[in-house]
């Protein structure tokens, strides 16, 4: 009987681990079918990218430093992302001595750190087969939404390729400066040292030149659903650490993927920066955040192993814990400015329960707290050069923006009331708490965040409402609290919750899609949340009198249906983000990508570019001086673009976002050689300012009769033009140039045959090398001496995979 009861036990476990195991290819499969538009050797290129470079070393480093949570699986997930953050430190290390492939190096070095650090071995615990399964569900919700909505948000080819707004082309500037030079300078305008963060672009760099996967494929999909997968597994291991439970983990990635917005009324999402999940808007075009959330969570993780007094913990061990910590502190410090102080409240929190609670001070929460502040403060000295932030003291601007965008701005209070109900309704996942370890810092710990994240959002101010990035931090910190609470009740106790949740969710889509309708006035802005907690609080009182339950019933029943107003959300963020964010005019000018990608297949890394074209709406009567696209394509740095942008990163300009360029005399210069052109001009852009070449777009001004003279066209499509500047040929002191003889150091006629260049722009595959490059036929300017080459690289420099 014994031996027959052991079998079945052992038949019944392995049935458990095959299953588990059996939901497993769930990853790879959502991977390469969100990602079914490109070429297949892509994703997978990526994924070997992502395995060898980053997942199998950061585990390594993870778990020697940490010793690990007690989950395989959860080390593995916080292991990659402890990867991508050493990855973000070693990266600019290799570029300082031109070694783009520097994170090859991390395998050697994870296995010198695995070899060298004494082993820790934990308490392994198996994860439960129905724990993997409900992960891969929700990895399997996020792979579907992004086939349907995330990988529509930025289109990468075919007409409404040029017509995106500012932020992708931005992304994209920035991820092509990163690759080829550091320190960065901004590469859209003027050249200077780019005092903003840049860390997010460090993976995107590395993963290109090691994989050759062409940069806007890397910046617009790959990467960014790599992060929201992340995202969505990383809250799930955090989520069994806080609770020491492995149903924390379905509910944490159920939680992360349904609860997309913690706006849950109506008006309060009608614009698309209020969306604070990690399918918004905000997440998908703003790298930095994206990549700061995938850091903050193993950050969590180690800040739980630290503040969480383990009995027999040595001197090695807690040093250990500092250094991981440290790490991802740095790349933090490094990625997002509105992450760390968020953090920071946390842990400041965390440091006076701790010590009032045990009557002496707390020297693990002290010397951390200690460690972020000279993590920031080194920061803005070294990297964003000692600028003050644009961010300003001013309480409700937020909402009196919101307010003025929809006609109600004598709502203000309400409009204010609405967003922030919505914003904290996670909060009350804090109420089911049962802390598994007595005196545990880590509740206030997320408590605090969330709240300081809601704070600083409501009265803060920035004239790109970057204040909201403080509220998308505080995502996570939402998300955690819910899994704590919903993870600590009883096994009989979920299918009440279940139904709480769904409660809650029909309450706040009715008040969602039915209150509007009876709306007469512009100033009822809170009858959608009436209408949702009037419905709820029904919900609670029937739901609660027909179980006839405890007083912990009734709380999980009321909390449950609070949770449930923010997931409703969700499906209206899926159907307001289902159309791209397209401008009505084609911000990139036809044929301008395939010009750009031209210049960069054709020049070093450190050429310059000048343009005639600096408005985002090319001949537009209020300029937005947002145009970044040629610095992106090009991979190149461009005297003057766009600058709009430049007061974000570097606060020098004196007249605000939209005021003029700061070097008026360099800008004249610029444009002089679009309108007027000559010699000395041409000589003084390419020898002050190392411009080799020249992008003209036909939609701004025409071309000059005598620029086909004095350069080289190299390219025409649609209503671009490219020239070529070259250097003036040594002067022959054995002959004297005669009237006849052609002009010294620059063609003496228009290219031959230019009716065969391509006039109309067309769609061509991301990442394919068969763009139109139509060129005049080639021929060798006359010069008395020497001759120049029409196609050499005129400045070395690495060259793009």
């Amino acid at each position: 009987m014994i031996r027959r009861a052991r079998r079945k036990q052992h038949v019944a476990g392995r049935g458990k681990r095959v299953a588990a195991v059996a939901s497993l290819p769930v990853l790879p499969l959502a991977w390469f079918v969100a990602l079914q538009e490109h070429p297949p050797w892509m994703p997978g290129a990526y994924l070997g990218y992502l395995l060898v470079v980053v997942v199998v070393p950061g585990t390594l480093f993870w778990r020697r430093l940490t010793g690990g949570t007690g989950w395989f699986a959860a080390d593995v997930v916080l292991g990659t992302s402890f990867g991508l953050a050493v990855e973000a430190l070693v990266y600019p290390l290799g570029m300082m001595f031109s070694m783009p492939f520097a994170a090859l190096l991390m395998p050697a070095l994870a296995t010198g750190v695995w070899r060298t650090l004494p082993r820790n071995k934990p308490t392994e615990r198996p994860t439960p087969w129905w724990a993997i399964a409900g992960a891969m569900v929700a990895v399997g919700v996020a792979a579907a939404w992004f086939v349907r909505v995330g990988a529509r948000l930025i289109p990468l080819t075919g007409d409404e390729a040029l017509r995106p707004n500012s932020d992708a082309p931005h992304n994209l500037a920035l991820a092509g400066e990163v690759t080829h030079h550091f320190p960065p300078r901004v590469p859209y305008a003027d050249g200077k040292w780019l005092t903003g963060h840049w860390a997010a672009y460090d993976h995107i760099a590395s993963a290109h030149w090691i994989t050759s996967i062409p940069l806007d494929v890397l910046t617009h999909r790959m990467v960014p659903f790599a992060w929201i997968l992340l995202t969505v597994l990383g809250a799930a291991a955090v989520g069994m650490l806080l609770t020491g439970r492995a149903v924390a983990a379905p509910i944490a990635a159920g939680l992360t993927v349904a609860a997309g917005d913690l706006v849950a009324w109506p008006r309060a999402v009608s614009d698309r920066v209020f969306a604070d999940g990690p399918f918004s808007l905000g997440q998908l075009t703003n790298p930095p955040q994206a990549f700061s959330t995938v850091l903050l969570l193993p950050l969590v993780a180690v800040t739980a192993l630290l503040l969480r007094r383990k009995p027999g913990t040595t001197r090695g061990q807690l040093f250990r814990l500092y250094v991981a910590a440290g790490v991802l502190v740095a790349a933090l410090a490094l990625t997002k400015a509105t992450t760390l102080p968020v953090y920071a409240t946390g842990v400041a929190a965390a440091w006076i329960y701790l010590t009032v609670r045990r009557g002496r001070l707390n020297l693990r929460a002290l010397v951390l707290g200690v460690g972020v502040a000279a993590a920031y403060a080194l920061t803005f000295f070294l990297v964003l050069g000692g600028v003050a932030s644009s961010v300003r003291f001013d309480p409700g601007a937020t909402f009196k923006t919101l307010a003025d965008r929809m006609g109600g701005g004598s709502a203000v209070a309400v409009i204010g009331a609405v967003v922030v109900v919505g914003w904290v309704m996670p909060l009350v996942g804090a109420l089911l708490i049962k802390r598994r370890l007595p005196r545990d810092p880590m509740p206030v710990f997320l408590v605090a965040g969330f709240v300081a994240a809601v704070a600083m959002s409501s009265l803060l101010s920035d004239q790109g409402e970057t204040q909201l990035f403080f509220v998308r931090t505080g995502f996570v910190f939402g998300v955690l609290l819910a899994t704590w609470g919903l993870g600590s009740l009883e096994r009989r106790q979920y299918w009440i919750a279940g139904v709480a949740l769904a409660i809650g969710g029909a309450a706040v889509y009715w008040g969602r899609y039915r209150s509007p309708g009876s709306c007469t006035s512009t100033t009822c802005f809170g009858q959608g949340l009436a209408v949702a907690l009037v419905i709820a609080a029904i919900g609670i009182g029937v739901f609660g009198l027909v179980l006839r339950g405890s007083r912990r019933t009734w709380a999980v029943i009321a909390v449950a249906v609070l949770l449930g107003t923010t997931v409703s959300p969700t499906v209206a963020s899926v159907r307001k983000f289902a159309s791209p964010p397209l401008t009505a005019y084609e911000s990139i000018a036809p044929g301008g990508i395939e010009a750009a990608r031209f210049i960069r297949r054709n020049s070093g890394s450190d050429d310059r570019i000048a343009t005639n074209l600096h408005c985002h709406l090319a001949r537009a009567s209020h300029c937005l001086t947002g145009s970044y696209w040629i610095a992106g394509y090009a991979e190149r740095r461009v005297l003057v673009e766009g600058w709009s942008y430049r007061t974000r990163v570097d606060d020098t300009y004196p007249a605000g976002v939209q005021g003029p360029f700061w070097d008026e005399e360099m800008l004249k210069l610029n444009d002089e050689v679009f309108s007027n052109p000559s010699r000395q001009v041409l000589e003084t852009l390419r020898t002050k300012y190392n411009v080799q070449w020249l992008l003209l777009d036909e939609r701004v001004s025409t071309p000059p009769k005598n620029l086909d003279r004095l350069t080289e066209l190299r390219f025409q499509l649609g209503t671009v033009r490219v020239y070529q500047i070259y250097p003036p040929a040594p002067e022959n002191p054995t002959k004297t140039p005669t009237a006849s003889s052609p002009t010294p150091g620059f063609p003496t006629s228009t290219p031959t045959n230019s009716s065969s260049l391509p006039t109309s722009p067309s769609s061509f595959p991301t990442g394919s090398s068969t763009f139109p490059t139509s060129t005049p036929p080639s021929f060798t300017p006359t010069f008395p001496t020497n001759s120049v080459p029409t196609q050499s690289t005129t400045t070395p420099g690495l060259k793009t995979p």
